[in-house]
């Protein structure tokens, strides 16, 4: 019988190897880059290894993986610390802003974040200028933006982003109505409604020390 040591990859297997290979420089990207612009970093990860297929390119959701294993692997003696710091950081932001219900997001509730992420609480209130005085009132010093979301019909817009640094860990509080409270708006992600968690489960999310994203809505 001859053997079939050199026997060609089918094509599916090597479209499959080819959108993991992507996916891995992608996240090599994001974590050099140091944000979470899925579409610029396919787009050079695709032109790094000479891709043209757009039916080639990986899903946000497998970048997301790729970026957490190289995490896990590379960086696995300092970034479940540094995480645990954001964590408790976030905590003491949300005990802070209770009075309008905050919500963690982001790279720091789903358990990827790095040396470049900052900490991004949803609050709610529909004046602006509530937060703005509420951080005044307290002699914190913030830098008013704006945040692109995507609305539950999927039309992108901007919305108020109040921006300040609390201990060494940057915050971002994206301030939404207060009928958006039980509405997330869509994740880069996915697609799908943005996972949320509020002080209850930051709290437990912390005493539980687990490196994985809460999986709820709040």
């Amino acid at each position: 019988m001859k053997r079939r040591d050199n026997m060609a990859i089918p094509p599916g297997k090597r479209q499959q190897q080819l959108r993991l290979q992507l996916a891995q420089s992608a996240a090599q990207i994001l974590l050099d880059a140091g944000n979470r612009d899925y579409s610029a970093a396919k787009r050079k990860a695709a032109d790094r290894l000479g891709v043209r297929d757009q039916r080639s390119l990986p899903s946000n959701v497998e970048i997301e993986q790729a970026l957490a294993e190289h995490q896990r692997i590379f960086y696995a003696d300092s970034q479940p610390e540094h995480l645990a710091s954001l964590r408790q950081q976030a905590l003491s932001a949300m005990q802070l802003l209770k009075e309008f219900r905050p919500r963690l997001v982001g790279a720091v509730l789903h358990g990827t974040a790095d040396n470049h992420s900052a900490i991004h609480l949803h609050v709610f209130s529909d004046q602006i200028e509530a937060v703005s005085l509420f951080l005044m009132d307290r002699h914190i010093p913030f830098e008013l933006g704006e945040r692109r979301l995507r609305r539950e019909n999927g039309e992108p817009g901007d919305v108020p982003a109040l921006r300040f640094v609390a201990g060494e860990e940057r915050v971002e509080l994206t301030v939404l109505p207060t009928r958006s409270e039980h509405h997330p708006p869509l994740s880069p992600v996915d697609g799908r409604p943005m996972q949320r968690a509020d002080t209850a489960a930051v709290q437990q999310l912390i005493q539980s020390g687990t490196r994985d994203e809460f999986l709820g809505n709040t």
